[in-house]
């Protein structure tokens, strides 16, 4: 899942059917196959548009996880 996960994100265009193989012969519906990929497409796409605007989260979600006593001010 996660191997197929990252083709998308970095080389959709080798995308074939035996991807969809692999993943139906690990029980996978292609329901689930789908989300896999619309998932990890609208990731991949929101953040090289974030990356290309500069944004930067909201400071409150920023330090999440990254300082423990910090808080925005």
């Amino acid at each position: 899942m996660l191997d197929f996960a990252v083709k998308v994100a970095e080389r959709s265009h080798e995308i074939g059917e035996a991807d969809f193989a692999t993943l139906r012969a690990l029980g996978m519906t292609d329901e689930e196959i789908w989300d896999i990929g619309a998932i990890t497409a609208l990731f991949a796409l929101s953040n090289r548009m974030a990356n290309l605007m500069a944004l930067r989260p909201n400071d409150e979600f920023y330090l999440m996880g990254r300082a423990a006593s910090a808080k925005p001010a």
